[in-house]
C-alpha cells in the first residue's frame, strides 16, 4: 500500500473520515491515513528512515489485527481498547504486538507529524525547516527515544530541504495552495489525536511500555 507519490489530499481525505459523529476513531481511514504519511517520510529520502520503517511496521500489525479473526473488535480505535482491556492488563502489558501498545507508538509519532506540518504551514519561506522538525521533534517522540536515536535524528534533520521544496513533495501544486491544504488537513489530525489521546489517559494506557 506504500507505493506511489505521495500525495496531501489523499492524507487529509483519510483523516478527514476517520471520526465518526460519535466521535469514534475508525481504524481503516486511520490506516490509510498513515500510509499516506509514511509516503510523506519516504519522499524525504534516507533522513526519516527510521521512522518510517518503525510506522511501516506498527501499521501492518494494526491491519493483521483487522483482518485476523478478532477484525470486528478492531473496526474502531474505541472498541480495539475495550476489547484488549476486557482480557486483563496482563494480557496488554506482557504483547508487544497489542493493538493499544502499537496504536500508542504510531499515537506519538503523529503529535510529531502534526506539528512538523503546522510548523512548515506556518513558516516562512526561509524558515529553516531543520529547526521546524528538531523543535517538533524535541516537543514529541523524543522523549520516548533513547539518546542514540534522537542524537542521530537531530543530526539527519540538517540535511532537511527547503520549505518550498517541502510543500512542493506535497502534490498539490505551488507552496500557497499546499499552505492552504495543510490549513484544511491538520485539523482534521489534531482531532483524531485529541481524541486518541483522551481515550488513552482515560484507561491510563499512555505508558504502556
Amino acid at each position: 500500500a506504500a507505493v506511489g507519490a505521495f500525495s496531501l489530499r489523499e492524507v487529509l481525505d483519510a483523516f478527514r473520515g476517520c471520526v465518526t459523529e460519535r466521535r469514534e476513531v475508525l481504524l481503516e481511514p486511520y490506516l490509510s491515513g498513515w500510509w499516506g504519511l509514511i509516503r510523506f517520510l519516504q519522499s524525504l529520502g534516507a533522513v526519516f528512515g527510521f521512522i518510517s520503517k518503525d510506522a511501516v511496521a506498527k501499521v501492518q500489525i494494526m491491519e493483521r489485527h483487522r483482518r485476523g479473526e478478532q477484525g470486528q473488535h478492531y473496526e474502531s480505535l474505541q472498541s480495539m481498547v475495550e476489547f484488549e482491556l476486557s482480557r486483563g492488563p496482563g494480557e496488554l502489558r506482557g504483547r508487544p504486538e497489542s493493538g493499544c501498545r502499537t496504536v500508542l507508538r504510531l499515537h506519538r509519532a503523529l503529535l510529531w507529524l502534526q506539528l512538523f506540518l503546522e510548523g512548515l504551514r506556518t513558516g516562512h519561506r526561509d524558515s529553516r525547516t531543520s529547526t521546524i522538525c528538531t523543535d517538533s521533534y524535541n516537543a514529541s517522540l523524543a522523549k520516548h527515544h533513547p539518546w542514540v536515536v534522537r542524537k542521530a535524528a537531530t543530526l539527519a534533520f540538517c540535511a532537511l530541504p527547503s520549505r518550498d521544496a517541502f510543500l512542493e513533495v506535497m502534490n498539490v501544486g505551488p507552496p500557497e495552495q499546499a499552505v492552504d491544504m495543510l490549513g484544511e488537513a491538520i485539523p482534521y489530525i489534531q482531532s483524531v489525536y485529541g481524541i486518541t489521546q483522551e481515550l488513552f489517559a482515560q484507561h491510563s494506557l499512555l505508558d504502556l511500555p
